[in-house]
């Protein structure tokens, strides 16, 4: 990363990622977007025992909303079900265990899922890993790769057939601003090239997220799709992975509820969704997905490439 992309990278963090930023920006929030019943409608969130999942949960449940949390702890997705069921008075909470960096299971778990259910309104493809030192999983891939992008792709791929039949479908993905400081890099996807620092793999895996994002709202117009930054939120995986700045920043963190809001305007809200489909959005804004003067676009044919990749990928580990 160059000494420019991080420099400004921080500078931009500091007055627009923090809770005092959002506070300033909820002065702009239209509060009627989010005075809406989702009664009827269902979404399927992933990593959705705690943080900014957990959050979006709770927001979405009080608003009468079936939720299929997919979670990797069984204990502590039960947990959380029962509090949000207690404190929305919602019943329509279902919790499904999967690990997202067990690539075959993630497919098992899509298409069985797809057969059971007969409707999915939206996907929140929250779940997000962040390692310290580089490893694979059981089939052999770098499991920050296999989390936070595999999955999700194979997520919206196996799930699009079931979006499609469903009213107003939406998908989101939640992605990171240290996106910023990446441009795509399809040639090594698993961190084999290199000396692996875990937060900026995390930041690549992020990048990949929106250009997913924008190439899948391309090929499915009747779908809105939609990628956002939380902020700089106080989450178990900041606090986990990113210690020092965790402590230095702990003050000027948002809070889960603040990092979420922008998920449930995008899954909720009329207004979101004229907005077009496939852009990267912050504090329900609809924003740029680069720095100026960072260099960080790829071409038309490198994102082509990437999904052609991807799609290879994912297919090699379908169940048949």
């Amino acid at each position: 990363m160059s000494l420019y992309r991080n420099s400004a990278w921080f500078l931009k963090g500091l007055s627009e990622f923090t809770k005092g930023a959002y506070l300033s920006a909820s002065k702009n929030f239209v509060e009627k977007d989010l005075e809406t019943s989702v009664v009827g409608r269902s979404f399927l969130i992933t990593g959705a025992n705690s943080g900014i999942g957990k959050a979006t949960a709770m927001a979405i449940a009080k608003k009468g909303g079936t939720i299929h949390m997919v979670c990797r702890n069984k204990d502590k997705a039960e947990e959380a079900r029962a509090e949000i069921v207690k404190e929305s008075g919602n019943k329509e909470i279902y919790v499904h265990i999967l690990d997202l960096s067990e690539t075959k299971k993630v497919w098992e778990f899509a298409e069985s899922f797809k057969k059971k259910y007969k409707t999915l309104n939206v996907l929140i493809n929250n779940a997000g890993c962040m390692m310290t030192m580089r490893e694979v999983n059981g089939e052999g891939l770098e499991k920050s790769f296999a989390s936070n992008s595999l999955a999700v792709y194979i997520l919206i791929k196996s799930l699009i057939p079931l979006l499609e039949k469903s009213t107003d479908p939406r998908v989101i993905t939640v992605s990171s601003g240290g996106m910023l400081v990446q441009k795509l890099r399809t040639g090594n996807l698993q961190s084999q090239r290199g000396r692996y620092d875990g937060t900026m793999v995390y930041a690549q895996n992020k990048r990949q997220q929106v250009v997913m994002t924008e190439q899948f709202a391309k090929a499915h117009p009747n779908i809105h799709f939609s990628v956002m930054h939380p902020g700089w939120v106080d989450t178990p995986t900041i606090a986990n992975a990113m210690p020092d700045f965790h402590s230095s920043m702990k003050e000027r963190l948002r809070t889960p509820e603040q990092g979420a809001d922008t998920v449930v305007w995008l899954a909720v809200s009329e207004a979101a969704v004229k907005n077009p489909s496939g852009r990267f959005f912050q504090d329900r804004q609809m924003v740029s997905a680069h720095l100026p003067l960072a260099w960080t676009h790829s071409s038309q044919l490198e994102d082509q490439k990437f999904m052609s990749v991807m799609e290879d990928l994912a297919k090699s580990f379908q169940p048949h």
